[in-house]
């Protein structure tokens, strides 16, 4: 039986090694494909039950091994919706079944890839090299919230981003404790003050005590007697630009007023409409007195807001009641110091408002968000990559186009980043070595050649034994 199961033995041999050759060639054939996964071959003893002494070393079973959690390396592509996954995990994807655009049916499976090559269809859904469809969650661009709990094929479409109406303009700067306006006289105290009652025909101090505007008739003498504070532009709910120009005056010195201890006091002014004459209203007191202590520190208003009235500029309404503007200094950001060029050095006016755009250009983050740049400048992230780790991901069932499916050894998908992380534009390799795969393709050679051998071995011995007879 020994010539006979050295024979048997030396099959299994063969076929284990042919097994061995197919996962090595399938490797080689595979080196250059995307998020490719090689397979190892591993071999396992198979011995016959006998008796202690009489143990023989038996045949060979092979095996797959799968290599599911090594990573390939990463190349960049400059394809800002590639993406690749440094660290573990795995995009989770579907397949289509039929239909286009907005119809398209899914299979509503979640399968699961390292295959990164994505790309905007027709339809603008994001599918791989392999026809794999990426699956997230759907992202407010307005308020930031994800949209949903279940993970959908994701459709990026290039409608337009609304419009935003400004509601707060936020304002950094220092204003002079001595504004040099065109009026002011060194030698002449209170000279740099606004002095609403003194050469105004309409008082354009802070009602009731004065009207709270600038008219036409009165604005060279305004400008001479205030110091220019910046502009910004603004938005109204349908995104239309206006241009808002802000000016200064001071009201009040701390030395010069009757009760010790009052502060500096300050107006600011909006440009209503600065080619206006006569009666008409040329700039708009914000109607608030701004004041500051002795260390420049800003105390009026309180909460450091200041709302600008409603007001109509170039024609266009801005600040309506029901939704005022506010100049927002914190309190902090808003300063009164010293300044030998007597300007205000406006440092930042920023405002929250834009005009409807049109998306861009798209990038993946490191977080796995599908970032969106817009048109009118806005960047906001438009959806949350689904990507789903396993606690066996060698486990995984193989399928084809370099995907993988649940099954029970390698447990439920857990779902999110991990401390992996997504790199933007770039796309994971093969993690198959050419190298190290010629290497075991000759040791496996050599292996099946040996079996071979074994094999014309057992049948010379047998030869031998049939000549006996004869």
């Amino acid at each position: 039986m020994g010539v006979f199961s050295a024979l048997t033995t030396a099959v299994t041999g063969m076929q284990a090694q042919s097994y061995a050759l197919e996962n090595i060639s399938g490797n080689i054939a595979n080196s250059r494909t995307a998020g490719f996964k090689r397979v190892d071959t591993s071999f396992s003893d198979l011995v016959p039950d006998s008796a202690l002494n009489r143990q023989i070393a038996g045949s060979v079973a092979s095996y797959s091994r799968a290599t599911n959690t090594i990573q390939g390396d990463l190349n960049a592509t400059r394809i800002d919706t590639n993406a690749a996954i440094n660290g573990d995990g795995f995009f989770v994807v579907d397949q289509r079944q039929s239909g286009v655009g907005a119809s398209t049916q899914f299979a509503n499976s979640n399968l699961y890839t390292r295959r990164g090559d994505f790309d905007f269809d027709a339809d603008g859904y994001l599918v791989n090299g392999a026809g794999y469809y990426l699956k997230g969650q759907k992202i407010d661009p307005v308020t930031g919230q994800i949209i949903g709990s279940q993970p959908d094929v994701l459709r990026i479409t290039k409608d337009q981003f609304p419009a935003k109406a400004t509601t707060q303009i936020e304002y950094s700067a220092n204003i002079p404790a001595y504004p040099k306006t065109n009026s002011a006289v060194s030698t002449t105290p209170g000279s740099e003050l606004l002095n609403a009652g003194t050469g105004f025909g309409t008082n354009p101090g802070v009602t009731p005590g004065g009207t709270g505007t600038v008219v036409g008739s009165d604005l060279t003498l305004f400008l001479n007697r205030s110091i220019p504070g910046g502009s910004v532009t603004v938005y109204d709910t349908l995104g239309k630009a206006t241009s808002v120009e802000l000016r200064w005056a001071k009201i009040s010195n701390a030395t010069t007023t009757p009760a010790p201890g009052t502060p500096d006091t300050w107006n600011l002014f909006i440009a209503e409409n600065t080619g206006a004459t006569g009666a008409a209203v040329a700039y708009r007191n914000v109607n608030t007195n701004v004041t500051f202590d002795s260390t420049g520190k800003m105390t009026l208003p309180a909460n450091g807001n200041i709302t600008i009235p409603p007001m109509t500029i170039g024609g266009n309404a801005i600040s309506p009641a029901t939704a005022p503007i506010s100049i927002v200094t914190n309190g902090t950001s808003l300063t009164q110091n010293g300044d030998t060029s007597g300007q205000i050095d406006a440092r930042s006016i920023r405002q929250n408002g834009y005009t409807a755009g049109t998306l861009d250009r798209v990038s993946i983050s490191n977080e796995g968000q599908v970032i969106g740049t817009f048109s009118n400048g806005q960047v906001v992230a438009l959806a949350q990559i689904a990507v789903a780790r396993f606690n066996a991901g060698n486990a995984l069932k193989r399928l084809d186009g370099g995907a993988f499916e649940e099954t029970i050894e390698s447990g439920a998908p857990i779902v999110g980043l991990g401390t992996a992380a997504l790199i933007g534009g770039n796309v994971e390799q093969s993690n198959t070595d050419i190298a190290d795969e010629f290497s075991k393709m000759i040791v496996t050679q050599q292996a099946y050649s040996a079996n071979t051998k074994v094999i014309s071995t057992a049948q010379e011995m047998l030869r031998d034994v049939f000549n006996i007879i004869r």
